[in-house]
């Protein structure tokens, strides 16, 4: 598990600001969702938590050292999950283990027998053992980004970040994915970053939230905290009708969410 600390964040595109001295901490292990507008600097806030991305001014700390270069500790889901269609699902989880085994090697599956089992155990982390041999491009939508989901998971992150993981899947398919990115971040002890636009989804599977208007942190805090006077800091003036879960529709126990133990 990794602490990130973020001290004065800034990020400018010419005369465009993106991010405006963002600052947060956040200890080990916690499971945020970053909440905002399209164009607000969610997607910038997690390109430079995972350098993709270098900061115009300010730093990320990752356990105590300067996030400069891109680390294999730190895993990036994107919106488009990226995965190949041609491919299986365990061929594509295969190839998240890519900085260990080398190009070649990833290509013809050289892999030794225990990056082998890593990608299957990822599979059966996301669900999909079963679907292993299946090709990717036969797969739904949310069985795709599942299978993007296990390939960030074989390069054994301690760090997950996730850029609207469900924002083109149904509502079923959105809460199937998050579920089991809640279940990997819980098994395997991950601070876990998720940028979201539905605050429902949010509410009910995110501890903490982190919101982003206009490039400036409005909002930090917990579930409770996420009052509609929040929403409206975070969103402005729009329809908050619908947006929060009842008490009973909070994350459920591992159980209840189908997921494997």
């Amino acid at each position: 598990m990794k602490k990130i600390v973020v001290n004065d964040l800034r990020k400018t595109f010419g005369d465009t600001v993106a991010l405006d001295n963002v600052s947060f901490e956040v200890p080990a292990g916690e499971f945020v969702a970053i909440l905002g507008v399209s164009g607000s600097g969610k997607s910038t806030l997690l390109r430079c938590l995972s350098a993709l991305a270098a900061p115009t001014s300010g730093e990320i700390v990752i356990d105590e050292e300067p996030m400069l270069t891109p680390r294999p500790e730190v895993a990036m889901i994107f919106q488009q999950h990226n995965i190949i269609g041609d491919m299986t699902a365990y061929s594509n989880a295969l190839s998240g283990g890519i900085h260990e085994a080398g190009l070649l090697e990833s290509i013809f599956q050289l892999q030794n027998r225990g990056e082998k089992e890593r990608a299957l155990e990822a599979l059966d982390t996301v669900g999909l053992l079963d679907e292993a041999e299946q090709q990717a491009r036969s797969m739904s939508g949310g069985q795709q980004q599942r299978v993007g989901i296990a390939r960030a998971l074989v390069q054994r992150p301690e760090v997950l970040l996730a850029d609207e993981p469900v924002a083109s899947l149904d509502p079923g398919s959105a809460q199937a994915v998050m579920r089991y990115l809640q279940h990997a971040s819980e098994r395997r002890d991950l601070t876990t970053f998720i940028s979201l636009h539905q605050v429902n989804i949010a509410r009910k599977f995110g501890q903490r939230f982190i919101g982003l208007r206009d490039g400036e942190k409005v909002f930090d805090g917990y579930r409770d905290e996420l009052t509609i006077d929040a929403v409206d800091r975070i969103y402005g003036d729009i329809d908050t009708e619908g947006m929060f879960v009842k008490p009973d529709s909070e994350p459920a126990s591992s159980q209840e969410t189908e997921v494997s133990p």
